[in-house]
C-alpha cells in the first residue's frame, strides 16, 4: 500500500502539517492513498464520493495495527471526516442500539471518536470502567425483518455522529455487542449485573435470529430458564451450542466445497464457519480454525459484463470484494478458500482480531480496558493492558523468521501465491501473515 496527498492538500492548513508529519513517522512508502482533497467546495456528489472513498481508506487502513495506533495519523482522519461532511463541532444526541433494541441515547459532540462515545455509552448504562473493553460499537444496516447486516466495526479513528450521519439512511444503526471471541471471557462480564444483561440480551437476540443453532430440546431448556429469568443459567446453557458468541454475516458465494457455492459465513471461536443447503433442505457447515489459516487477503475485482447473472454477493455493475486464505488442509497441503462478499473487509478484520485475542492469552495479557485519560490535551493510555504486536503484511517468505513448529520441513516448498484469478488486482504484499499459525503442530492436526 502506499500513501500520497495531492499538492492541494499538502498546502492546505492542518492537514499539511498532518501529511509532513505522517510521511515523516512512516515514509512515503508505507501509508495508503489518501482520498483527494479539492481546493473549492464538493458538490453534493462529490461528497458522497469522497465519504465512500474514506470509508474503504479508514477498512484498509485499520488491517494495519501500526497505523491504526497512531494518534498523529489518526487525529489526521477524524480531521478529513469532518471536512468533507462539512460538520461543525458541537454537542449533539447519538442513538445507539443494544443487540435486543433497545435504544440509549447519549450526549455526545460530533467530533468525538469512537472510544469517547462507547464510554459515554458504557456511563448510560452504568457498565463498569474495567469492562468497557469486552464491548464495541458497531455500524450496520438493519433489515426488512430486523436482522442487523455488518457494515463494520467502528475504529478509534472513526467520529461515529459524522460516519452513522453521512449515510442519510435510517437504515443505519450504531450498535452494542460484545467484542472478543473466546467465551471464556464471559465470566469476566458476568460478574457484573450490567455486563450480565448486555450478554443475556446479545445472546437472546442471536437465538431468536437463528445465528445460533439450537435443537428442539435446548429450546425448551432455554425457554424454561428465561421463564425462571436464570439469566447465568441461560449463558452457561448458550455457550455449549454451536455458533454462540458468533458474528453472522449475509448471504454470499464461496469457492468451497465447489465453484459458485451460495453460503452463509459466521466468525467466532478462532473459525470462520460456512454453512450451505444441500438438495433437499440439508444443511451442511465447513469450519476454517484460524490457527491453520497461512495468511489471507482482501481483493477487489471487475464489474461483471453487462448483463451477466449475477449470484449472492455478486452484484451486477459492482466492484467486488474478495477474502482468500491459503488453509493447511492436511498435513503437507495448502489451499486457497476465496468468499466473495461485500462484507469481506469485515470479515478479514474479524480474523484479524481473532488471531490478536489468540496472541493475547498465549503471552498471558488481558483484554480489559485501557483507559483513556486527557493529559495536557493529548489521550494517554494507561499499561494496564499488554499490547499485541499483530502480524504484519508479507511481500514474500522470509528465510530469517523462525522455522514453524513441526510443520517446517512439511511447508517448506510452499511460498506465497496469488489467489489465481486473473481480475484481481491486489499485489503480494496485500497478503496478511497469520503468527497464529507458526505455532501450530502435528497434534493440532
Amino acid at each position: 500500500m502506499h500513501f500520497s496527498i495531492p499538492e492541494t492538500e499538502s498546502r492546505s492548513g492542518d492537514s499539511g502539517g498532518s501529511a509532513y508529519v505522517l510521511r515523516k513517522e512512516y515514509g512515503a512508502n508505507v501509508l495508503p492513498a489518501f482520498p483527494p482533497k479539492k481546493l473549492f467546495s464538493l458538490t453534493p456528489a462529490e461528497v458522497e464520493q469522497r465519504r465512500e472513498q474514506l470509508e474503504k481508506y479508514m477498512q484498509a487502513v485499520r488491517q494495519d495495527p501500526l497505523l491504526g495506533s497512531s494518534e498523529t495519523f489518526n487525529s489526521f482522519l477524524r480531521r478529513a471526516q469532518q471536512e468533507t461532511q462539512q460538520v461543525p463541532t458541537e454537542e449533539v444526541s447519538l442513538e445507539v442500539l443494544l443487540s435486543n433494541g433497545q435504544k440509549v441515547l447519549i450526549n455526545v459532540l460530533t467530533s468525538d471518536q469512537t472510544e469517547d462515545v462507547l464510554e459515554a455509552v458504557a456511563a448510560k448504562l452504568d457498565l463498569p470502567d474495567d469492562l468497557i473493553g469486552y464491548f464495541s460499537l458497531f455500524l450496520v444496516r438493519e433489515k426488512e425483518d430486523g436482522a442487523f447486516s455488518f457494515v463494520r466495526k467502528l475504529q478509534e479513528f472513526e467520529l461515529p455522529y459524522v460516519s452513522v450521519t453521512s449515510l442519510r439512511s435510517q437504515e443505519y444503526k450504531i450498535v452494542l455487542r460484545k467484542s472478543y471471541w473466546d467465551s471464556a471471557y464471559d465470566d469476566d462480564v458476568m460478574e457484573n449485573r450490567v455486563g450480565l444483561n448486555l450478554l443475556y440480551a446479545q445472546t437472546v437476540s442471536d437465538i431468536e435470529r437463528g445465528w445460533i443453532l439450537v435443537t428442539k430440546e435446548q429450546h425448551r431448556q432455554l425457554k424454561s430458564l428465561q421463564e425462571k429469568v436464570s439469566k447465568k443459567e441461560f449463558l452457561r446453557l448458550a455457550q455449549t451450542l454451536r455458533h454462540y458468541g458468533y458474528l453472522r454475516f449475509d448471504a454470499c458465494v464461496a469457492d468451497f466445497p465447489e465453484k459458485d457455492c451460495p453460503v452463509v459465513v459466521s466468525a467466532g471461536n478462532s473459525e470462520l464457519s460456512l454453512q450451505l443447503r444441500l438438495p433437499g433442505q440439508q444443511l451442511r457447515e465447513g469450519s476454517f480454525r484460524v490457527t491453520r489459516m497461512r495468511c489471507w487477503r482482501v481483493t477487489s475485482s471487475v464489474p461483471l459484463p453487462s448483463g451477466s447473472t449475477s449470484s449472492p454477493g455478486r452484484g451486477r455493475g459492482e466492484v467486488r470484494l474478495e477474502l482468500a486464505f491459503e488453509y493447511l488442509m492436511s498435513k503437507d497441503r495448502l489451499q486457497w478458500v476465496t468468499i466473495t462478499s461485500p462484507q469481506a473487509i469485515m470479515m478479514s478484520i474479524c480474523l484479524q482480531s481473532m488471531v490478536d485475542e489468540l496472541m493475547v492469552k498465549k503471552s498471558g495479557g488481558s483484554i480489559r480496558k485501557m483507559l483513556r485519560r486527557r493529559v495536557g490535551g493529548t489521550l494517554r493510555r494507561s499499561d494496564s493492558q499488554q499490547a499485541v504486536k499483530s502480524p504484519p503484511l508479507l511481500e514474500s517468505p522470509d528465510a530469517t523468521r523462525e522455522s514453524m513448529v513441526k510443520l517446517s520441513s512439511k511447508l517448506s516448498a510452499v511460498s506465497l501465491r496469488g489467489i489465481g484469478s486473473p481480475s484481481t488486482d491486489a499485489s503480494a504484499s496485500d497478503v496478511h501473515g497469520n503468527f497464529a499459525f507458526e505455532g501450530i503442530g502435528d497434534e493440532d492436526l
